[in-house]
């Protein structure tokens, strides 16, 4: 909100040339700064928690793990089907990742917010699933949005990365370590023409996540509790500082963008609940994965709809598919939020309905038993 204040305020302007125009590091930029660097920090908080959930959480077994999984998938398939049913072959069908995505954070503040009126079990099967939702928003980023592989570079990534795992099977237990050559690998990454962000996910894999040297936490907890606030106080609000100065006042001929807007839109609020519902259900009928007992299918869409805040996901897709026209990166921008406020109300008028139902319905069956006891009186 405060972004989009000073984005149409008079200062706008000035915002904008803060934020991408004033060299800091080299070439640079706070903007760059954010979305190259501190973003592979984010990814690193993600991968960790992805690992953690593997090994120990909702993805430790197949039981656990395919109920979220398999909704996480039909949550990326169908948005992207939707989205390329309006953009495909067309300029615009680049920005397919952009309608795929769910915003972790924000989805499960959301959820925090309406916890009275939702299922509580209902979390961690938001959770997992975003983190899933995440897992193949990363891998999409790294296939689709790499270019210009400078293979001197990859080789140096990969040594790098082949000296962090041997770090881990020699079993160091030194933070410092990792993070210094997780920048090393961080930088070759970067030069070599994948996306940077990747390797936060790299540095994730080869953290040790056992207890070693009689350490009361293993080192994938310590950092875990470490990036939590970091992330989540300090990187994604700079996030959404830098990448949500939308001009709204700006002459964009929306019509020329019309499949644009429609394929995120639609993609986000209709396609992520409607591939999540089906493919679950469908996992269920065929018997591939099992509904848990204490979460009924009318509480799943209330979450399903959740999924569908794409926010600083979204827009990091966008900035990244669309880098050479500011416009349709604002168009993006400005269907994403658009997309993310429908989702938001969406979710609170079918949990409020929902939440009333099964009241009525609870207060019925109170009678009736009521009433059979009065009879068998």
């Amino acid at each position: 909100m405060i972004s989009l204040a000073i984005a149409n305020s008079q200062y706008g302007e000035e915002y904008h040339h803060l934020l991408s125009s004033i060299p800091i590091i080299g070439k640079f930029n706070i903007h760059m700064i954010i979305n190259e660097f501190l973003m592979a920090i984010f990814f690193l908080s993600v991968g960790l928690e992805i690992k953690h959930e593997i090994l120990h959480g909702n993805l430790s077994s197949f039981k656990k793990a395919s109920f979220p999984i398999i909704g996480a998938i039909g949550g990326v398939l169908v948005p992207a089907i939707i989205f390329l049913i309006f953009n495909a072959n067309i300029e615009f069908s680049n920005g397919v990742g952009v309608s795929i995505s769910t915003d972790i954070a924000f989805a499960i503040g959301i959820f925090m917010i309406l916890k009275n009126k939702l299922n509580p079990s209902l979390k961690i099967f938001l959770l997992s699933l975003a983190v899933v939702d995440d897992l193949i928003s990363i891998l999409v980023i790294g296939v689709l949005y790499s270019s210009g592989i400078k293979v001197e570079f990859l080789l140096l990534s990969a040594i790098t990365l082949s000296v962090l795992v041997l770090m881990n099977k020699k079993k160091v237990d030194n933070i410092a370590s990792y993070i210094i050559l997780g920048i090393a690998l961080w930088f070759f990454v970067y030069s070599s023409g994948v996306h940077a962000t990747i390797s936060g996910v790299l540095v994730a894999i080869v953290i040790p996540s056992k207890k070693l040297n009689n350490s009361k936490e293993a080192m994938l907890e310590r950092l875990v509790n470490k990036l939590a606030p970091l992330c989540n106080l300090v990187i994604l609000p700079l996030f959404a500082l830098a990448n949500t100065a939308i001009n709204l006042n700006l002459d964009i001929d929306f019509n020329s963008a019309n499949t644009l807007i429609t394929g995120i839109v639609i993609g986000l609020v209709v396609g992520k609940p409607l591939g999540i519902m089906l493919f679950t259900w469908l996992g269920t009928k065929l018997q591939i994965t099992e509904k848990p007992d204490n979460i009924d299918w009318l509480s799943i869409l209330s979450v399903s709809l959740l999924a569908g805040i794409g926010f600083t996901m979204s827009i990091f897709v966008a900035e990244i598919a669309f880098e050479y026209s500011a416009t349709l990166v604002n168009i993006s921008k400005i269907s994403i939020l658009l997309a993310s406020v429908i989702s938001i109300v969406a979710t609170y008028i079918v949990a409020v309905t929902v939440n009333t139902y099964k009241q009525r319905t609870l207060n019925l069956d109170e009678v009736s038993v009521y009433k059979k006891g009065i009879f068998m009186k």
